[in-house]
Formats: C-alpha cells, structure tokens, sequence
C-alpha cells in the first residue's frame, strides 16, 4: 500500500492552546523553541510524529495523543502505522492502558469530537 501524502494544511492546535498561547505569549514562544530543538537531528518527520505519540502513549496523556495523531497525520502517517506504535507500547504499558490508548488513536482517525468526563 503506498504511503499517504502529507497534508497540504497542517492541522491547527485546538482553539484552547490557541488562546492559552495568546495569553501567555512567552510560553508559546518557550513551546516552540522546544519544539524546534527536537527537531534538529537525523530522524525525518514522519518518525519524529511516530516517536511523540509512543511517547504521548507511553505518559497516558490523552489530549497529547490526540494531538500526535492529527500531527502525525499531516507528515502522512498512517493509521495502520499508528496502531503499530500502540501495540509496540502495550507490553510496557500494560493492555487495559493499550487499550485506552488505542481508543484515543481511533477517536481521532475518525475525526470525533473528544469528550471529557467531568
């Protein structure tokens, strides 16, 4: 199967982190410095995407894996390849934490609207 293009319009941070950001501008910036260190290494984007999100797994942060599915989409990760990173994750995490965690990956493939349990 031939690997998807990346999207043409990367994704936009939720509305939430936008305005976060424009309150506190200075940690935006201090964000995107962190950001950009990261990215300064031989790993190309797509396994860059791929390692966040094992690593947004691997903390059960659940807006943090939707987050890396929707940013690993748009340097063309597939699906497939992201359940991948959760069944590689599941013997370190446990499978009830697998399964959970595979549940936020489907839940934004889909493009379904995240809901927080109050």
């Amino acid at each position: 199967m031939p690997s998807p293009r990346p999207r043409k319009t990367p994704s936009k941070p939720p509305v939430l982190h936008q305005q976060f950001v424009r309150r506190f501008p200075r940690l935006g910036e201090a964000w995107d410095l962190v950001n950009e260190e990261g990215d300064d290494g031989p790993l190309d984007a797509k396994t860059q995407r791929l390692l966040k999100l094992a690593i947004a797994i691997g903390a059960m942060r659940e807006g943090a894996v939707h987050s890396g599915v929707r940013k690993a989409r748009d340097v063309g990760a597939t699906v497939p390849e992201m359940e991948q990173v959760v069944a590689l994750a599941a013997s370190t995490i446990g499978l009830p934490s697998a399964v959970a965690a595979w549940s936020w990956v489907k839940e934004e493939a889909a493009g379904k609207k995240r809901t927080r349990k109050r």
